[in-house]
């Protein structure tokens, strides 16, 4: 056997397994997962388009160093550092986006969670109800909506672009708030827990490329303020009449009333995969 083991050695000197240890694969992990997230926010944002763009002058300047073109090295060295801060600026509002996004992501609390994978704040019965009740009524006489429920982000910054109400939630103000020519009707509502605290608040509208054409400005600033907080949009349409509800950057068309109710319960929810594994329990126990 040894004499096997040094011909081996001799021989196959050149073939080497590196030792993988538990450190390794965890970074490993974190760096598939990071790239995957990063090459995902690439491609939902116009940054996609300036990777193109950066491969293509990487393409250049190495056409010019293999066939020596000093002029143009010497002019793209010295304007490299300028073109980073450029790039930073001009797309300042997606690295803004992104790094919100990251920020409302609770890894530790999603892996430990308590209660069945369920985070953030549940959306009342009796809140769900109301709001049914208003947006199907409006959406009979086509009266357009835009009602943004607060979830676990502070929607503080929108609240005070709006009127202050304060008032207990219920379908009838709601319906005479987004009544054509009234001085609240322009605009959202802002719901936190079972009270409405403001109208007319602006919202940041989202600039999605792949958002349909056919969804207007409304539509647009429900989609914007699901990318930026974990809140819940309700968005009843003034061209159609159709009710939809955003959240985490999506819309889901509701086709009748209970079919809304059943969403609503849904999403409000906040169940995460990881959360559902109780690991504070161990794993691989299943719940009934």
């Amino acid at each position: 056997m040894e004499r096997i083991f040094n011909y081996f050695k001799t021989y196959f000197d050149w073939f080497y397994i590196p030792r993988i240890t538990i450190t390794d694969i965890l970074e490993i992990v974190i760096i598939a997962f990071l790239l995957y997230h990063i090459m995902n926010w690439f491609k939902r944002t116009r940054a996609w388009t300036l990777i193109k763009g950066i491969l293509v002058l990487l393409l250049f300047t190495g056409l010019a160093a293999a066939f020596r073109f000093n002029t143009i090295l010497w002019i793209f060295k010295n304007t490299i550092s300028v073109g980073v801060i450029a790039v930073i600026i001009i797309f300042q509002p997606e690295f803004r986006k992104a790094l919100e996004q990251l920020g409302r992501r609770k890894f530790i609390s999603d892996i430990f969670s308590l209660e069945n994978g369920k985070t953030g704040r549940k959306i009342e019965k009796k809140v769900i109800n109301e709001i049914a009740k208003a947006v199907f009524a409006m959406s009979e006489v086509k009266t357009g909506a835009l009602i943004v429920i607060e979830q676990e982000v502070s929607l503080g910054d929108y609240e005070r672009t709006g009127i202050v109400i304060d008032g207990q939630i219920s379908s009838q103000l709601l319906i005479n708030i987004f009544e054509h020519n009234t001085p609240l009707h322009d605009g959202a509502v802002l719901v936190r827990g079972n009270r409405i605290v403001s109208a007319t608040c602006y919202l940041p509208l989202s600039d999605n490329p792949d958002i349909h054409k056919s969804l207007g400005t409304r539509h647009r600033a429900a989609i914007g303020v699901s990318e930026v907080s974990d809140s819940i949009t309700v968005i009843v349409s003034e061209e159609t009449g159709g009710v939809s509800i955003a959240q985490n950057g999506e819309i889901m068309r509701c086709s009748s009333k209970n079919d809304f109710i059943e969403k609503m319960e849904e999403v409000g929810k906040h169940e995460t995969i990881v959360g559902k594994m109780k690991w504070w329990k161990g794993l691989g126990k299943r719940e009934k």
